[in-house]
């Protein structure tokens, strides 16, 4: 995809390009098309009034100090190189400290995996009870299952400080350039449907669905690893998110096909983001990047190949013209979202904390009640290493 009339245009080659915005909000909000319309399921602004004080037939937010915040002061300077070294090199993959004997033998561990690939639901182990080797053991498992809800924790009472700490174990915290935050805490993001919110029906004014398949800020130069969100308040049925295992993805892929892949390389771009929050009277943190990736990208501990795009933030596959790179990029993006038999459904609950892989899935939330309860929860964003690709091996 071409930049705007309105951007500075660099080259992508470096390993992370940072270009200053020149946006003309009015102008551009008028080329935004269908994605102006999908704006609508992102609010940028707060009715603080009736979430801390409980209007619009909802009670107060139970955790007003995870209410989203947005300083159009608050600037960041380029993201650093850092070296990641991924806890999972280090995992007993017998678990013994994730899942000890004495938990076992009728403690009530409950392990339900969803689908064959994908998908692990845990009840009865407390997160913030893990030693280094039980999260280290952690990384392992959500790397070999993708996706894992575990419930009944105690994540979202701890001082948010404490949160974001255990957070760091895996990796740096990811401040994003244009969500809401919680306030003081920039490494946290907040996904947030206020009381009485009734954009989801002019959403459906112009549109069928809220699908949107991505994998998370896959923009940056090194892309984040394991994702932790928490939820914090949930509606009475609905809100569920999606989640595709995108190892499985490329196994279903004939060998000739997979090569072919192997190689090539696609850009992925932050303009879009950027320039939609400041269309409409949002913020930008940090000046938007492009980074190129290869399509194809092997797990730093499981060795397993993912295939890495997404309609969200890619926008092109290098060296190939502007048709051919549209077409392969919708094949690969129609075969990921239509595989519904290597997808898995996370429902939420409270005091749930999902934990995945960035790396090897994709995921979209569901936007689907319409009652104007509340859906409030928080995400803390470790990032991982610069995505690299293995050689292709029938």
């Amino acid at each position: 995809m071409a930049p705007h009339a309105e951007e500075t245009s660099t080259s992508t080659s470096s390993a992370e390009n940072v270009v200053p915005i020149a946006v003309n909000p009015a102008k551009l909000a008028a080329t935004l098309g269908d994605d102006k319309n999908r704006q609508i399921l992102f609010p940028l602004k707060l009715d603080k009034e009736a979430e801390l004080e409980g209007k619009k037939g909802q009670g107060p937010a139970k955790y007003p100090h995870y209410l989203p915040t947005w300083d159009p002061n608050e600037k960041y300077p380029p993201l650093e190189p850092y070296e990641h070294i991924d806890p999972g090199h280090k995992a007993d993959t017998s678990y013994p400290d994730l899942f000890p004997p004495s938990t076992l033998v009728g403690s009530g561990v409950q392990v339900t995996h969803l689908t064959p690939t994908i998908g692990t639901e845990i009840r009865g182990i407390q997160l913030t009870a893990l030693s280094d080797a039980g999260k280290s053991q952690l990384a392992h498992l959500v790397a070999t299952r993708k996706v894992v809800a575990f419930r009944d924790q105690d994540f979202a009472d701890l001082p948010i400080s404490e949160a974001l700490d255990y957070g760091r174990f895996f990796g740096r915290l990811h401040i994003h350039p244009t969500a809401g935050i919680a306030e003081g805490y920039p490494e946290t993001l907040i996904v947030h449907r206020g009381a009485g919110d009734d954009s989801v029906d002019k959403y459906f004014a112009g549109r069928t669905s809220t699908v949107a398949w991505h994998s998370d800020v896959s923009y940056e130069a090194q892309t984040p690893a394991l994702t932790f969100l928490y939820a914090l308040e949930k509606p009475s049925v609905g809100g569920d998110t999606l989640f595709a295992d995108a190892t499985e993805a490329y196994r279903r892929l004939s060998p000739a096909f997979q090569e072919r892949l192997h190689g090539l390389k696609a850009v992925h771009s932050a303009f879009e983001q950027a320039s939609g929050s400041l269309a409409r009277g949002g913020i930008v943190r940090r000046e938007p990047v492009r980074n190129e990736h290869p399509i194809v990208r092997t797990h730093p501990v499981t060795g397993e190949k993912a295939i890495f795009v997404n309609p969200g933030f890619t926008r092109e596959i290098v060296g190939l013209k502007k048709e051919e790179s549209d077409a392969l990029l919708k094949f690969l993006y129609d075969h990921l979202a239509f595989g519904a038999d290597f997808q898995a459904r996370i429902k939420w609950e409270p005091r749930t904390v999902v934990i995945w892989d960035n790396r090897v899935t994709q995921h979209s939330a569901l936007v689907d009640w319409t009652n104007g309860e509340r859906r409030h929860l928080a995400r803390i964003t470790p990032q991982g290493e610069r995505p690299v690709e293995t050689p292709f091996a029938a």
